[in-house]
């Protein structure tokens, strides 16, 4: 597992279960278990818990502390080849078990292990790490992006014991080690022309010059130690205190220093003009894997910008409707300044975003439970990004809960550049990262002890973001988007989402430059400036991911379709979302195979009901 696909995971679910002192129980026998389900079932115990210790951030992630005073080393030749070997082990022992003995739900889990082990062996092949660990952070997944929020007092790491407080200070003064592993990483890319662009590594820089300024006692580090729980003695405090402003003047803002220095001064000139993965030697071949990681399919670059083009296309004549029902007499391109524009459609304060935010979750609660029979225990909790990633931050993002209530789900709104905060956007896109998004997706799947561990907690990006673009379209049923206006904000994250084909390609296949992009997506939507820039600039730090948003939501627009055509009035939308989400995150091939299963199951018990 390489550090992005790490980060990317914990920034994805936002994952976390109940502090577990000891060892993760092997699920117990469901009804119908054989001697095969049994050895399918220790085979993912023994694989998870080999896997939380070499990656004891995903384990902190869980509420997992064995291994809480470790960060983890991300970035060496030997975690790489434990990686694969644990990988080819785990794929030796899979294919020891008869899948044809197992029950259903186990050969739905016996897919997936085998899905997912098989896509990480190719990102851990030597000539594919010599393309990805030469190049260890960029400005959306790096250590300065994830860590300090990781480490402030607020994020996923807990703070509730004096061993919290002293485990926190060991994996600090890892993370400063690992900035030095990263930049021996970035001069082994520089030898071989494998570099980032100097977008990328321009952006880094401004992101270390924050966390550095920040100076000591007002460093995001330094937040564990503003307050303490009654359990920790004063005499601790103030040790703790010292040792925290210590390590953050000494240890901490050296290291940051170190790498912004070396980016700026050493590695800044060796990096590439171009933007795309096509300017990098390799890099046709490292943009066809990501495809396939983040898709979950082997799809072409050019089949995948084709439609993107379709899709535009089609969004742009939905645009049209809307621009007509609301009296607009101008072009499209001009309803789009005017939305960008209008006062109206600007919040005046991060109050007012807040509060309107609080309304729109009180109405979706009101009508959920028509579509869902399955809701989480856990609570969401609304709040502002954190003030110091705001600026490279989408407008919205989530952070999973626990499932035993200890930290709730959040959803986070982004408050930069207060007036580009349209709020004609916010109903669409409460819907996609909170009710019934990514907080029914991820906190269903954690809540679900049945399930293996790394279907509870692990996942993908076409199935996770599929899943949270995919509940956008369910507005009508949930009483959203009922004005004109807001019904245009769910179109242009629909359009965005379906830019993003064509401009991921566009970048990584084609060719196309920042401008180019930019330029792209102001012209087809009503989307900041601000916004497409930070879109933009995304997509050439982690190519291929945007892909994964529209190919799983047309894959599960595309499975609901088939199974309302097959069911006709006996489909029930609350059973195909209980089928969607109740196996945790599956790839879109597995994910079609349960849903014709299901079909054909509902088709019998239909028609032995009819006689």
């Amino acid at each position: 597992m390489s550090l992005k696909l790490i980060f990317a995971a914990a920034l994805l679910a936002g994952v976390a279960t109940p502090i577990l002192a000891q060892s993760t129980p092997t699920p117990p026998a469901a009804p119908g278990d054989v001697p095969e389900d049994a050895k399918l079932k220790q085979l993912f115990h023994d694989s998870d818990e080999a896997s939380l210790k070499r990656n004891p951030v995903q384990a902190i992630f869980r509420g997992d502390l064995r291994y809480a005073d470790h960060l983890g080393d991300f970035l060496s030749d030997a975690y790489f080849a434990g990686e694969r070997k644990a990988g080819e082990a785990d794929l030796a022992a899979l294919h020891r078990i008869d899948r044809a003995k197992l029950t259903a739900t186990d050969k739905i889990a016996y897919d997936v292990f085998q899905n997912q082990t098989e896509v990480a062996l190719k990102g851990l092949s030597p000539d594919m790490l010599a393309l990805t660990a030469v190049r260890p952070i960029d400005h959306f997944y790096g250590f300065q992006t994830f860590y300090p929020d990781f480490a402030s007092g607020q994020g996923a790491a807990p703070f509730k014991t004096l061993a919290d407080y002293e485990n926190n200070l060991k994996r600090s003064a890892q993370y400063a080690a690992l900035l030095d592993e990263a930049i021996v990483r970035f001069r082994q890319g520089m030898k071989t022309g494998v570099v980032q662009p100097k977008l990328v590594v321009r952006n880094m820089i401004g992101q270390f010059d924050n966390l550095i300024k920040e100076g000591v006692e007002t460093s995001t580090f330094y937040g564990p130690v503003k307050t303490f729980p009654a359990s920790i003695s004063a005499a601790d405090q103030a040790r703790l205190r010292a040792a925290y402003a210590a390590q953050i003047r000494d240890v901490i803002i050296p290291a940051e220093q170190r790498m912004r220095d070396f980016l700026a001064n050493t590695y800044l000139a060796a990096a590439r003009e171009s933007v795309g993965l096509s300017g990098m030697p390799g890099g046709d071949k490292l943009y066809a894997y990501l495809i396939e990681s983040n898709t979950t399919l082997p799809l072409k670059a050019e089949d995948v910008h084709q439609l993107g083009l379709s899709e535009v296309a089609r969004i742009l004549k939905e645009m049209e409707v809307q621009k007509a029902k609301v009296g607009f007499k101008g072009t499209l391109p001009e309803f789009f300044t005017f939305l960008r524009t209008d006062k109206q459609f600007q919040p005046t304060s991060a109050e007012q975003l807040r509060k309107g935010y609080e309304a729109i979750g009180k109405r979706v609660d009101a009508r959920v439970g028509e579509q869902f029979s399955l809701i989480p225990k856990t609570r969401l909790e609304i709040r502002p990004v954190p003030a110091f990633k705001e600026k490279g931050e989408a407008g919205g993002s989530y952070q999973g809960g626990t499932p035993d209530g200890s930290r709730p789900g959040v959803f986070y709104y982004n408050t930069y550049d207060l007036p580009s905060r349209y709020m004609w956007e916010m109903e669409t896109l409460y819907l996609h990262e909170a009710v019934p998004g990514h907080h029914f997706q991820i906190s269903l799947a954690q809540e679900n002890t049945a399930l293996p561990a790394f279907m509870r907690f692990g996942g993908n990006t076409a199935y996770a973001e599929g899943w949270a673009l995919y509940t956008e379209s369910l507005w009508p049923e949930l009483g959203m988007e009922t004005d004109p206006y807001q019904r245009m904000g769910g179109l242009s994250d629909e359009m965005l989402r379906a830019m993003r084909l064509v401009v991921d390609t566009g970048i990584h296949a084609k060719g196309w430059t920042r401008d180019q992009a930019i330029d792209y997506m102001l012209a087809n939507s009503p989307m900041a400036k601000t916004d497409a820039t930070a879109e933009v600039e995304r997509y050439i730090a982690i190519p291929g991911q945007a892909l994964a948003y529209k190919i799983g939501q047309l894959t599960i627009s595309r499975a609901k379709a088939k199974a309302k055509a097959a069911l006709g009035a006996g489909f029930d939308p609350r059973a195909f979302h209980a089928q969607v989400l109740d196996t945790g995150a599956l790839p879109m091939p597995v994910l079609e195979r349960k849903i014709d299963d299901w079909v054909v199951l509902t088709k019998g018990r239909i028609a032995g009901g009819a006689k």
